[in-house]
């Protein structure tokens, strides 16, 4: 017996679920029409992303090589006259061993720094999708890119001008 009436309620409750709904007021009924819903495919003709360009800095250590400063020379030898640095240079063209060793080289200095970066990042936030129906198309903006078709919920319902209620 119990099974009966859960069934029985069960079938009422979707009969009257399908059925239009009808709300009165003072005098006056209202006919609300159920939609007519289905579920189909429609032909995607074209998907074009829709980005947002996101920008950042940060600061990064920048190092540069920088070349060392030449050794300055004694002031002795910049006030020796031109007779000796000739008879220097002569004696150094004969001699075997140079009078003066070469220097060194000296090793490049690196000069670091901070320095503000800005980047820029662009990323798919929305998909523009052209799509045909029924020889129609449609344009909307989805979430997410849907391939060569797109799922769409059709919806049909008739037309009620506004003040133009169903009456008893």
């Amino acid at each position: 017996m119990g099974l009966l009436n859960r069934t029985l309620a069960a079938l009422c409750f979707m009969a009257l679920a399908s059925a239009p709904a009808v709300a009165r007021s003072a005098g006056s009924t209202t006919v609300l029409q159920v939609e007519n819903v289905k579920l189909d495919y429609a032909h995607v003709l074209s998907v074009e992303p829709v980005y947002q360009t996101l920008r950042a800095s940060r600061t990064e250590m920048h190092c540069e090589e920088v070349a060392p400063a030449r050794p300055v020379p004694p002031p002795e030898q910049e006030k020796e006259g031109r007779w000796s640095r000739l008879v220097d240079s002569v004696k150094g063209a004969f001699s075997e061993e140079p009078d003066e060793l070469p220097t060194p080289a000296l090793p490049a200095k690196q000069e670091c720094r901070m320095v503000p970066v800005k980047r820029e990042f662009r990323r798919p936030i929305a998909y523009d999708v052209d799509y045909v129906y029924k020889g129609m198309q449609y344009r909307s903006r989805l979430a997410e890119d849907p391939g060569n078709r797109l799922r769409i919920r059709v919806s049909v319902m008739p037309y009620v001008p506004d003040g133009a209620g169903a009456r008893p």
